[in-house]
């Protein structure tokens, strides 16, 4: 029936017994055991309770991954979003944050680099010399970033760069003999870091997860 004017329709109120008796699953019928989601019934609610208990924090006086989902969890509520999609899209963000600060703390520590000055060695390694624009767009910062990144990679040997006299709006860079050895020697130390922190998935699980990210990032930038 549709509502007279100057009324206002009232809203149905979907209790949990409701939503048993038409067969769907309810934050209190769920089994932790069958955490994390799997499932279109899954809710993160049900994912976050069967976590380590709210208010945890780190060493650092950060919260927890599993005090953050039950946060997000209480502040949703009975939104209807994709619960799914959202915690694999926040897990990707945390764990791409997670992983950065780690290796800044270990291995590329000792040789003095930030993430962004890794990842740009990283681009000229493979690709050798290569335009400034593409070594900005490769490594996903702007252009701004890059030439402070680049000013500080001159400064310490370890790139060089070189303007073409037939075109001088374009720069190009390259590894010097110091920053080629620097990587070879550096890159190695990266990867056991990579594998550590990829150590408690089994070889099978790690391959899905590279496959799964590749789909994911392959979505995103084509959408």
């Amino acid at each position: 029936m549709t509502p007279r004017a100057g009324t206002t329709a009232k809203k149905a109120i979907v209790t949990p017994q409701k939503k048993r008796a038409a067969g769907v699953a309810t934050n209190d019928d769920c089994d932790p055991r069958q955490c994390p989601c799997v499932d279109a019934d899954c809710s993160l609610s049900r994912y976050v309770r069967a976590a380590a208990a709210a208010g945890e924090e780190t060493s650092s006086g950060e919260y927890t991954l599993e005090a953050t989902e039950r946060a997000v969890a209480d502040r949703l509520g009975t939104m209807t979003v994709n619960m799914q999609a959202m915690a694999a899209v926040s897990n990707i963000y945390r764990a791409a944050n997670a992983v950065r600060n780690h290796v800044e703390r270990t291995v590329l520590a000792k040789y003095e680099l930030t993430w962004t000055a890794w990842v740009v060695l990283w681009v000229i390694w493979i690709w050798g010399e290569i335009e400034s624009r593409h070594v900005a767009a490769e490594a996903g910062i702007s252009k701004g970033t890059l030439t402070g990144v680049q000013n500080t990679l001159l400064s310490k040997g370890l790139v060089q760069r070189t303007v073409p006299a037939d075109d001088r709006r374009r720069v190009l860079l390259s590894l010097t003999a110091s920053g080629q050895d620097l990587m070879a020697e550096l890159f190695p130390q990266f990867n056991a870091e990579e594998s550590l922190v990829t150590g408690d998935l089994a070889e099978a699980e790690v391959l899905q997860l590279a496959r799964s990210l590749r789909v994911v990032v392959k979505r995103a930038e084509n959408a």
